[in-house]
């Protein structure tokens, strides 16, 4: 038997490397199905017993017999009590469906368009560029390395060992509210001077989709939406698809112009008015105090809704940071929208909506059509995450991070900028809005700086007739990135530049 053909191509075949994160039970059993899709090994063809394949192998009889119960598993082999373990026919036999003689050599191609009409969407268009250069600027993304990753592999693997997670998923307990819902409100209540109880609040995937989500209950065909002038390409194409019409308002340093409003606009005339209240998107300035009183008492005069997208509010380096507007409204007019965990990897963030109940309870209809399983083990953990105090921590820590690319990045705009731009060192958040003058072709700049491996993606480009300005995100760079960023970037404007005063 141990000079069996079978037994001499498992010598030959199969290697396995023990010092690998994968077990060797799947590293054995993946390289037997390639042998078996290779029809190395045939249909019905008796393999090793699990003392002998123990024996050709060096590992431990258990191993062995994962192997065989791995395979058998996936359909793969059959085996028989006391007869052994046998080969499967790998072939899938799947009926063909015979094509129209007019199009037979079309049979096996898969269609490039459809044979029927559908409707398109204009305001959804894909802003995404593909590069190849080195570096890139954001318009304030977080820096990915930062993530805890031997941390989170710890926290997630006890996570996903809670025993009631499977209750959660199996019985689904529409009587009381989760431990998720509750830990979350504690949070916001504590550092954002909210009195929200879980009845006000519903959690997303994304602000994207809180957006969506609260667009779909406000907005009919036509309703006029107010955004700050130059505003957030994202939340236009979100309004757009609901079907609003945007109208834009000044933003000058105390941020959106409330009398522009009341001159411009009478009641009834507004659905909603979005804003960054905190950190004007994309000039930063924040919404002073007195706009936003005015802000609420026109809001209660005229019936519009105010939608608060507070996007970075973790990220305040100097000073306390602005308590929402949301946190002082007692008549109902502000829905917030946030986000939870901006020091953690994509996948361990999460959106949520804070609103009156009456809203919240029509947005979880939304929301059980759009994300109805959730993630149980995202929210165990962040629960657990925010009552152990390491959101917190992870927030502080990687804001003294920020803060120094931050100044390291003003003092390197000082360095070769100061005679040709204007920006203000920011309190907070991942961005400067830098506003170039002369005013330059920034997509030229664009152009120029890709040349140079530097790239500058058209949704951190403003211009107009007033305005020559880039969002200039720093926070996915460390402190040795932005030097050479910064060289490149002025490489870039003085070809730029240079061939202005050519033509």
């Amino acid at each position: 038997m141990i000079d069996s053909p079978v037994n001499t191509l498992f010598k030959q075949l199969i290697d396995f490397d023990k010092s690998m994160s994968q077990p060797v039970y799947i590293q054995v059993s993946q390289q037997i199905v390639t042998a078996i899709q290779r029809q190395y090994v045939t249909k019905g063809t008796m393999l090793p017993g699990t003392r002998v394949l123990a024996q050709l192998l060096k590992v431990h009889r258990n191993t062995a017999v994962a192997i065989y119960e791995e395979l058998a598993s996936q359909g793969w082999v059959e085996i028989r009590p006391n007869k052994g373990t046998f080969v499967l026919d790998p072939a899938l036999k799947i009926a063909k469906i015979k094509a129209p003689s007019q199009k037979i050599n079309q049979a096996h191609t898969a269609a490039k368009t459809t044979g029927f009409p559908f409707q398109k969407s204009f305001h959804l268009a894909s802003t995404v560029q593909l590069t190849n250069a080195k570096y890139t600027i954001t318009d304030g993304k977080p820096d990915l390395r930062l993530h805890p990753v031997h941390q989170f592999t710890r926290w997630y693997s006890a996570a996903m060992k809670r025993k009631t997670l499977v209750k959660k998923w199996n019985i689904p307990n529409e009587f009381s509210y989760s431990l998720f819902q509750t830990q979350l409100c504690n949070y916001l209540n504590a550092t954002r001077g909210f009195h929200i109880k879980p009845n006000n609040i519903i959690s997303t995937r994304s602000t994207e989709m809180s957006l969506y989500i609260v667009s779909q209950l406000l907005i009919k065909q036509n309703d006029v939406v107010l955004v700050g002038h130059l505003s957030n390409y994202a939340s236009n194409m979100i309004f757009q698809q609901a079907g609003a019409t945007i109208k834009t308002i000044p933003v000058d340093t105390d941020g959106l112009n409330i009398e522009y409003i009341k001159k411009h606009f009478v009641k009834g005339s507004i659905r909603c008015v979005y804003i960054c209240a905190h950190r004007d998107y994309p000039t930063i300035v924040t919404l002073s105090a007195e706009r936003r009183l005015a802000l609420l008492q026109l809001a209660r005069e005229y019936g519009f809704a105010i939608i608060e997208d507070d996007y970075d509010y973790d990220f305040q380096f100097e000073g306390s940071a602005m308590l929402p507007m949301a946190s002082t409204d007692a008549n109902g007019m502000v829905i917030y929208l946030g986000k939870l965990g901006q020091s953690l990897f994509p996948s361990f963030q999460t959106g949520f909506v804070v609103a009156p109940e009456n809203l919240i309870s029509e947005a979880k209809n939304y929301l059980q059509l759009l994300d109805k399983q959730g993630d149980l083990i995202q929210e165990q953990m962040l629960s657990e995450l925010i009552n152990e105090g390491e959101i917190y921590r992870l927030m502080k820590k990687n804001s003294v991070i920020y803060k120094q690319r931050r100044d390291c990045l003003c003092k390197l705009l000082t360095d070769y900028f100061s005679e040709i731009a204007h920006w203000n060192i920011p309190t907070g958040g991942l961005a400067v809005w830098v506003q170039f003058h002369p005013k330059i072709s920034l997509v030229k700049l664009a152009e120029e700086a890709e040349k140079n491996d530097l790239f500058l993606p058209k949704t951190i480009l403003y211009q107009d007739k007033n305005t020559c300005a880039i969002r200039f995100g720093f926070g996915h760079l460390d402190k040795e990135e932005i030097a050479p960023v910064i060289k490149k970037l002025k490489s870039a404007y003085n070809k730029v530049s240079m061939r202005s005063l050519e033509d």
